[in-house]
């Protein structure tokens, strides 16, 4: 907390608050849960459209499946905890997402994990990286949970420190939304779940400020520790409850603990509400009001219900073998008061809890992009260094560590553009997460544009029609002037390609302060979307045998930022720029050749450009094939250039000869670029061949992550 702000809470509540009021006042006006610098800029994001049913302010947003079925979906990170925790910290933030989604009545169905950490070379990152896989696995696992999807990269500005997001869709009827605010006074709040620990801890306060260099001793007291197995009876035993219609509101225990769940569920609509802090069921002996009160203890929930409905929801609790307790009441006054055997021991207006005042820093714009030459290098080197980088090689060895099948829904699995989970018979939920750091540190305004517009081509490339999307933006701190500028620099490129898709954002996340030792990240908008597909229209992304392959869209020299100038180590060049014009009749045409059955596989083209996305193709389909380059709707003619430019809009297809004239037709920029067949992956360049690769050989390079973890097949 800052000193002008103390000064402003002195003022307001016309006297010194107790130490337990400071504690709770320090945590509710934390960057990590008032948003307090973010709020001004994500004013700007467009939040409704005809799929919203609630857009962001509540613990998860719900977007419309049909008439039957609503999306609850959350994105939140865990940056901080799983730096100094890997384990306990990716776990954790497993669970808190699970929760947002669960306590909008939806059942939790899938989880994404966009991950990154600094180079693999290092022993610390490993350790990182196999931590939080591990955290992400076992927790997802044990609570029966499918993680189908999500990103995993590899960057300098992250050594020692990882970023972990985590996005969660859960299923819904209408009739089940419950709110995470209450509508009136005289309601019992029931805290149920796992007993309250010295875990977590200022919590919230620790994600507010940068990393020490000793945070791993200093901070581990602030990372929560998980347990899943109380999770899982927590779903079913909220769910029930939820399903008796007796439930008024509900929200769960993340940030800020019992302070910030009580006094956001009374405060929000005006109310206000008593807490009796020592009738909370306790996992230490000797703790203080204040630790109770603003411990982040895992697996707890806060229910509001009717004083005659105590008893009912009581029961579902027992059943399931979970602690409960009446901890409070909802009262008319809006204020937050406090008992502690039997003595008043803080009482606060509500509002100064949850009504934070804004901070707009200083900004200064900087610029990391300028001319930068593409290297002189053989066709081959370039495609070898590109297929074998980290962030290009396969995730099989992450993503067979989750179970991606539990609950019998998921029909595209990892690996491909999107994921899909089977709602009913007809129709699947498409999910899917991306963010390009290196795009958005050359260019954050076209760096979150770009997050977005790669975001729509997963999704239709797996025939799906886009719905919704939710944000997390990963900053450095917001004190610093080039990192406040490139925070609202990129909220206004996600609005702006939002706006031209006519999506919406229905909930979000920002994380500040992500630095280590005074060495801030990259900006990291990552940008998740659902969108809704006819199961049967559903296109392979392999090649096969005979099928013609062409491309759309038009290719740049745009190096900027590519996997190709990053592990050569070219610094500056131009980010890609999105010509969203473009980008939209693209996917709608895209979306248009699927439906009429034009297409047999799509693939979008985006890191490491048209020589891996063809590659992924190949080993896919488990089929070769043969292009040449220099039929590449392009506007450079070196064909390392054309191999590996990041250019937006682009999506390869393989497709029958006889479709030829009706693709032509649908697509302003489109070529035939040659064929799949045979057992070898071909390239050419007017004519001339520039590389052959057996298919066989480029699936043991993209499945050699163990082998860069130091681990044998």
């Amino acid at each position: 907390m800052f000193p002008h702000e103390e000064k402003l809470i002195r003022e307001r509540l016309g006297r010194e608050p107790n130490e337990l009021e400071w504690a709770m006042l320090e945590v509710m006006w934390s960057e990590h849960a008032s948003y307090k610098s973010s709020r001004p800029w994500l004013k700007l994001l467009p939040t409704e459209n005809e799929h919203v049913i609630l857009g962001p302010g509540e613990d998860a947003g719900i977007v419309k499946f049909d008439d039957e079925t609503w999306i609850a979906v959350g994105i939140e990170s865990h940056n901080h905890p799983s730096a100094v925790e890997p384990y306990g910290g990716a776990a954790t933030g497993v669970g808190g997402i699970v929760r947002d989604v669960l306590c909008m009545g939806a059942r939790p169905i899938a989880l994404l994990d966009p991950i990154r950490f600094g180079p693999l070379e290092r022993e610390r990152n490993r350790y990182l990286f196999e931590g939080v896989v591990k955290g992400i696995a076992d927790y997802g696992n044990r609570i029966g949970v499918p993680t189908v999807g999500g990103e995993t990269e590899f960057d300098e500005s992250l050594d020692s420190y990882t970023l972990v997001n985590v996005a969660c869709v859960g299923i819904m009827r209408p009739e089940h939304l419950v709110h995470s605010y209450v509508s009136e006074a005289g309601l019992k709040l029931i805290l149920v779940g796992n007993r309250t620990g010295r875990d977590g801890i200022h919590g919230v306060t620790f994600a507010s400020e940068e990393l020490s260099e000793n945070a791993e001793e200093e901070d581990r007291s602030a990372v929560q520790i998980p347990d899943p197995f109380t999770e899982k009876l927590l779903i079913e035993a909220t769910l029930e409850a939820v399903y008796t219609g007796k439930v008024k509101a509900l929200k769960d225990l993340g940030g800020g603990g019992l302070t910030c769940a009580a006094s956001e569920m009374a405060g929000k609509k005006g109310f206000g509400a008593v807490i009796y802090a020592d009738r909370v069921p306790l996992r230490e002996p000797g703790m203080t009001p204040t630790e109770v009160m603003i411990s982040e203890s895992q697996e707890r929930m806060l229910f509001a219900v009717k004083p005659e409905d105590v008893e009912e929801i009581g029961k579902i609790f027992n059943k399931y073998e979970l602690e409960w307790t009446v901890v409070g009441e909802t009262i008319e006054e809006p204020r937050f008061v406090v008992y502690w055997r039997g003595k008043k021991v803080a009482d606060l207006p509500v509002e100064l809890l949850t009504e934070v005042p804004t901070i707009e820093w200083e900004q200064k714009p900087y610029s990391a992009e300028r001319p930068a030459k593409t290297p002189d290098i053989s066709f081959e080197c370039a495609f070898d260094l590109v297929w074998s980088s980290p962030n290009i090689v396969g995730k099989r060895w992450v993503w067979e560590q989750y179970d991606h099948e539990v609950q019998g829904r998921t029909v595209l699995k990892p690996g491909r553009d999107a994921a899909v989970l089977k709602i009913n018979e007809e129709y699947g939920l498409a999910f899917v997460a991306d963010g390009n750091p290196n795009h958005s540190y050359l260019n954050p305004y076209h760096g979150a544009m770009g997050a977005v517009v790669e975001v729509v081509r997963n999704l239709v490339s797996v025939g799906a029609e886009p719905l919704a999307l939710v944000d997390n933006l990963n900053f450095a701190s917001p004190e610093r002037p080039e990192v406040y500028w490139s925070f609202a620099e990129t909220v206004r490129g996600l609005a702006d390609a939002a706006r031209a898709f006519g999506l919406a954002y229905v909930s979000g996340n920002v994380s500040f302060y992500n630095e280590v030792v005074n060495k801030p990240i990259k900006p990291t908008p990552v940008v998740a979307g659902l969108g809704k597909v006819k199961l049967e229209e559903i296109p392979e992304m392999g090649l096969s045998d005979g099928l013609l392959i062409g491309v759309v869209g038009m290719t740049k020299a745009e190096l900027g930022g590519s996997e190709l100038f990053t592990r050569l180590g070219v610094d500056g060049g131009f980010a890609p720029r999105v010509n969203l014009d473009e980008e939209k009749a693209n996917a709608e045409g895209i979306l248009t050749v699927i439906k009429r059955g034009l297409v047999r596989a799509v693939h979008d083209v985006s890191r490491g450009g048209i020589a891996v996305a063809l590659g992924e193709m190949a080993i896919t389909g488990k089929t070769g094939f043969a292009v040449d380059l220099s039929k590449v709707p392009s506007e450079t003619s070196n064909p390392v250039e054309t191999a590996f430019s990041e250019s937006h809009g682009r999506y390869i297809v393989a497709f029958p000869g006889e479709n030829l004239d009706e693709l032509r037709a649908t697509f302003r920029h489109f070529a035939v670029i040659g064929k799949a067949g045979g057992s070898d992956a071909v390239f050419h360049w007017n004519g001339k061949e520039l590389l052959r690769r057996p298919v066989s050989e480029l699936r043991a390079v993209h499945e050699s992550l163990p082998k860069l973890l130091g681990e044998e097949e």
